[in-house]
């Protein structure tokens, strides 16, 4: 998402939680000044604000997804990757100099690209299986989409397909293999998740101990053998407009790739319903870069 420089109405906030994953990904968890964490839905973003040293302390914001989720009124959450080449993003480098108990300016959660689909064009509860597909920090509002499924008791069938270069920037992994695990517990009926990661350079040494799925995360949509793909599979039907809806973040290259896969089979973004014969959207996307 690139800088935002219209006028806005700022809060303030406080850093209250930062973890480092990495040299240039890490979780920021910020608090409101008055402490009060506005309502929101899961998908949207928040755009913070930084004063940028080098250009007069000038305020300079940015969009971030969210990885925290409606029902959690403690605080908001954050996971950025701090993209150096060609040119760092000013906020973003703010943000990584930062330190827990630093200020920082904040407008509310805004947004409407992957909200997710609660009722079909006629009226009745979208019921269809819902599979997120994301790249990188993408995953964040699928983290979002999964904690607050989870808090309501949502009884959809969730897919979470995650892609990275490397291990350690699965930033959810353990939090989302748990939701997994409780699936599997549990049983289906009362909660029904699937979370798969993908590793697109499987042959480098800090990947030597990955013995999941390799390749770019869209690599789960690809038939194999021109039989099922990874994700027919994995859900033990073929995949559908009628039984599942897609929601895809990351760089453009991912929702390309996603898209080359589903359009063939009839998945139409939300601006082409008019083209389904039931109204129905089957696709919902948000990329940067």
């Amino acid at each position: 998402m690139s800088d935002l420089t219209d006028m806005a109405i700022d809060k303030k906030a406080t850093l209250t939680y930062v973890q480092l994953m990495k040299e240039d990904l890490a979780v920021f968890r910020l608090v409101p000044e008055d402490g009060v964490i506005p309502d929101y839905d899961a998908g949207q973003f928040i755009t913070v604000g930084m004063p940028i040293p080098s250009e007069d302390n000038k305020l300079i914001r940015r969009a971030y997804s969210m990885a925290s989720h409606p029902e959690n009124k403690e605080f908001i959450e954050l996971v950025i990757r701090w993209v150096r080449k060609p040119l760092p993003g000013r906020v973003t480098t703010a943000l990584f100099n930062a330190g827990e108990g630093d200020e920082v300016s904040w407008i509310p959660p805004t947004g409407v690209a992957l909200k997710i689909s609660e009722k079909l064009a006629d009226g009745s509860k979208d019921e269809r299986r819902i599979v997120c597909v994301s790249g990188g920090t993408g995953i964040a509002p699928f983290m979002s989409f999964a904690r607050h499924l989870h808090a309501i008791g949502d009884h959809r069938e969730i897919i979470n397909l995650h892609g990275s270069s490397y291990v350690d920037e699965l930033s959810y992994k353990d939090e989302l293999t748990a939701l997994d695990q409780e699936s599997l517990d549990r049983g289906s009926d009362k909660w029904n998740f699937k979370y798969r990661a993908s590793i697109s350079r499987p042959q480098e040494w800090f990947n030597r101990s990955w013995t999941g799925q390799t390749g770019r995360v869209e690599q789960f949509l690809k038939p194999e053998n021109g039989a099922k793909s990874p994700l027919e599979e994995l859900v033990g039907e073929k995949i559908t407009p009628q039984n599942t809806i897609f929601y895809v973040c990351g760089w453009q290259g991912t929702v390309d790739g996603v898209l080359n896969y589903v359009r063939p089979l009839g998945f139409l973004l939300e601006k082409e319903k008019e083209k389904a014969k039931d109204g129905n959207y089957s696709v919902k996307f948000e990329s940067y870069g």
